[in-house]
């Protein structure tokens, strides 16, 4: 009697992954049956998640982005679990703080690209060698749609989104030769620990700065990994706003100085 191999287990590993657009992700991949890496510097939050998914879903490591043996080594569990492959990473770990930029403490600025982009790097290298081994992966990364025009009071942010979305382009130029593929997600204004009440009261409840859920940029994550789509928007109406701010920046500039962004 000839005995066949059950099918690969598909997998994801999700920076970030305790609380908002990670979480959200780790939640619809698991229950689409996909094998679950979560990373995040939050332990209780990736105990509760744990214990909302179920250890047989996946591997759950507190790890700080900024430490890239800690990653190295977390990557090397992951790898162990998944049969030395990786589907889709999800780069999507990321911090924020509001302000103007001739107010933030210079330790605050150096925070900030840290974790969204140096952290980043180091995520996407230790992840790289299971990306390879993979057919048909995917390296995705959370920009944001503060890299389609900087945000006022987010300048540091949006620097570091700007790079993250450069980076994706060049990478898919790269990694082509090898068989993996990068793209990046471009969320617009998402309901997550991010936005306080107040903020979210001053929001239109239409149109591409409505307040969506974290549960759609999952949904997205997904659409990005079954798809060929170098940037990905959320909402969708995201992509003509793109358009609009390369053709014509001053017009977005002056817009902006005058208060009508919605």
């Amino acid at each position: 009697m000839n005995s066949t191999n059950p099918p690969r287990r598909p997998s994801i590993l999700v920076t970030g992954a305790a609380s908002g657009i990670g979480r959200a992700t780790a939640r619809l991949f698991a229950a689409r049956e996909w094998f679950v890496g979560a990373l995040d510097r939050d332990a209780g939050g990736l105990r509760s998640l744990e214990a909302e998914l179920g250890s047989g879903k996946g591997l759950f490591r507190s790890v700080d982005v900024t430490d890239r043996a800690s990653l190295a080594e977390a990557m090397e569990a992951f790898g162990q679990a998944t049969g030395g492959t990786l589907d889709l990473l999800f780069n999507n770990a990321g911090i924020d703080a509001k302000g103007r930029f001739d107010a933030m403490a210079w330790e605050q600025i150096v925070k900030i690209v840290e974790v969204n982009l140096l952290g980043g790097l180091a995520t996407i290298h230790c992840a790289l060698p299971l990306l390879k081994a993979t057919k048909g992966s995917l390296c995705l990364s959370t920009s944001s749609a503060s890299a389609i025009f900087g945000t006022a009071n987010l300048a540091v942010y949006s620097a570091t989104k700007h790079a993250v979305k450069g980076l994706t382009e060049a990478l898919a130029v790269e990694f082509a030769a090898f068989g993996v593929r990068a793209a990046d997600i471009l969320p617009g204004i998402i309901d997550t620990g991010m936005l306080t009440a107040e903020q979210k009261a001053l929001l239109p409840k239409q149109g591409m700065w409505r307040v969506l859920p974290a549960e759609a940029v999952a949904e997205t994550v997904w659409a990005a990994y079954h798809g060929d789509n170098l940037h990905w928007y959320e909402p969708a109406e995201l992509a003509g706003y793109d358009v609009q701010v390369t053709t014509a920046p001053e017009t977005a500039r002056n817009n902006r100085i005058a208060g009508r962004l919605f």
